[in-house]
């Protein structure tokens, strides 16, 4: 196989050959570089790759030639190549007009484009080098050759192979999983030494190779810490979802001893989106996995310490402080908690399925299942902002996507970007007050039952379900004194129904335990977005300033000023 193409394709002399050159200076050695200037040529590459089994990893479609049928050849490199990046060229100054605003958003929600490129200005153009390695980076992730994917090998995609995975998941870290009897399973035993007497294995990018592992032994390969090197701190976080890692890296780069403390690994339920264009910041958008990897390196350079693989069982008052019991050994101690354990997607509750859960059937993330998925047939279960950016991603693979949703419209609880691209996109359907209630296959989903508002069911063909339904909070673990709602989620500061035990009121995220708050998808209330669970990690760190301003115990002894906006968010 040879080097991955990037081609190029742009009607203007001046333009292609401005692109050419910076693409040859920086990417020559490893990719194969094709520039041309009709479109006849561009399919022939696209075509021609694809015949010799080549992967295409990005093609730059020229504006004024998009609009002349580069949108065929765009969708032609989406249907031959899944995972490769599509991008509109376009000029300086122009992706502010209107007229252009909208082509560029069309495109993007049609699928036809993954982003845009302002064409290079100049000999050395870093802004559009920068762009274009973002993109070659998230071709990368998504066909799983980075030099830091963790390789399993097993006897099937259920059982302790798929547990594995759904660990690996949550540790947010970018593995690829094979059946032993494949022609890439074989090879990665062969290169191993190992049989298939030891299934699962996982190999690591250093070579290192561990038969069956515990979800402990897996997260500390992994380089993933699971123990802290002390047991007292100011703040422990239990939860490392986005509320948990927004307010490690806020509440130690303001001078608390901090421990995250997670039964998983980054990230939490974020890992299963697979893109998400609305988060600020990021115009390509951006995985939930990488944003969880970003923010977990930020706290870890202010300081942070984590804990992963290590489930929290009890919390309680300790003298001047809180104690919680966890399954790494001794008890650790904190002045403060918060807790940002997120929820979980509710189980289907159908027996049939629950028993292909691995084999067809998926609670969650689709990124890693999706490219063994080409041409079949998927249904997502949910109507939230997970289940539409799953579908989107899975639509790069599967021959037709269906979304089955409850609500009378897909507007009921998806994002309006969102619902957008889902009515865009060519191969996804929409099944509106809906739900599944049986299915079954042998040893793998085969089929489906659908039922309509009107209570009809009907039998359908099924590869693959992901199932993305409601929020399951993870609260069982929590003493009767944590206040909760019918659901399980914790009540905070005014939607506490208790008797308050202090002078000053509650704070906006304190629980009915004084010093104990609570932030994003676990409390009652909360806005489910990946920028709401941030914010209010962040808004619970000022919360802990006032909470111990007057303390002589403040973080190394030293007296701080409450921030001036402490006093706005109770």
């Amino acid at each position: 196989m040879g080097d991955p193409l990037i081609l190029v394709v742009d009607d203007v002399p001046e333009q292609l050959g401005s692109v050419e050159a910076q693409l040859r200076e920086r990417y020559e050695r490893h990719y194969r570089i094709e520039c041309c200037a009709d479109l006849g040529t561009g399919f022939a590459h696209v075509r021609r790759a694809a015949s010799d089994g080549e992967d295409v990893a990005l093609v730059l479609v020229g504006q004024r030639l998009e609009r002349d049928g580069g949108g065929a050849l765009l969708e032609e490199s989406r249907r031959l190549h899944p995972h490769a990046r599509r991008a509109l060229l376009v000029e300086w100054g122009e992706t502010g007009l209107p007229a252009m605003a909208d082509a560029i958003f069309e495109a993007i929600a049609s699928g036809r484009i993954d982003h845009y490129l302002i064409r290079p200005m100049g000999s050395r153009d870093e802004v559009f080098q920068s762009e274009v390695q973002g993109l070659l980076l998230d071709w990368t992730d998504a066909r799983l050759t980075s030099p830091h994917t963790i390789f399993i090998v097993g006897e099937s995609w259920s059982g302790r192979a798929h547990e594995l995975r759904e660990a690996l998941g949550r540790c947010a870290m970018p593995y690829s999983f094979c059946l032993a009897d494949s022609e890439q399973g074989r090879d990665l035993l062969t290169r191993t030494g190992e049989d298939r007497r030891a299934l699962p294995v996982v190999i690591f990018p250093n070579g290192h190779v561990l038969r069956d592992p515990s979800n402990v032994e897996l997260a500390m390969a992994a380089g993933s810490p699971v123990s802290p090197d002390r047991m007292d701190f100011d703040l422990v976080i239990v939860g490392a979802g986005p509320a948990g890692l927004s307010a490690a890296v806020y509440g130690a780069s303001e001078g608390f001893s901090t421990l995250v403390i997670d039964e998983g690994g980054i990230g939490g339920q974020s890992t299963s989106s697979s893109l998400i264009r609305n988060y600020l910041g990021f115009p390509r958008g951006v995985t939930g996995r990488r944003l969880a990897q970003s923010a977990y390196r930020q706290a870890c350079i202010f300081g942070a310490k984590f804990a992963f693989m290590q489930r929290v069982t009890d919390m309680r008052a300790d003298g001047d402080g809180i104690s919680l019991s966890w399954s790494y050994g001794a008890p650790v101690r904190a002045r403060a908690v918060l807790l940002t354990g997120g929820a979980t997607y509710r189980r289907l509750g159908v027996p049939a399925l629950e028993a292909l859960v691995g084999e067809g059937v998926f609670y969650g993330n689709s990124a890693s299942e999706a490219p063994g998925l080409v041409d079949r047939e998927v249904f997502v279960v949910g109507g939230a902002n997970s289940a539409g950016q799953a579908a989107l991603y899975l639509s790069r693979f599967a021959g037709r996507v269906t979304i089955v949703v409850r609500a009378a419209s897909l507007g009921a609880s998806m994002s309006h970007y969102l619902v957008q691209l889902v009515e865009a996109a060519p191969n996804i359907e929409v099944r509106l007050s809906t739900s599944v209630v049986d299915g079954g296959g042998d040893g793998h989903l085969e089929r489906i039952v659908v039922r309509d508002g009107d209570g009809n069911d009907e039998v359908v063909a099924a590869d693959a379900l992901f199932a993305m339904i409601g929020a399951r909070p993870h609260t069982d673990w929590l003493p009767d004194t944590v206040q909760r709602d019918e659901q399980g989620f914790v009540r905070t500061g005014p939607h506490l129904d208790v008797d308050w035990p202090l002078e000053r009121a509650p704070f906006l995220l304190e629980t009915s335990v004084p010093g104990v708050f609570a932030a994003g998808d676990i409390r009652h209330g909360s806005v489910k977005r990946v920028a709401s669970a941030v914010g209010e990690g962040s808004v619970a760190i000022q919360m802990l300033h006032e909470l111990f301003a007057g303390d002589e115990r403040y973080p190394h002894g030293r007296a701080v000023e409450v921030p001036a906006a402490a006093s706005d968010v109770r």
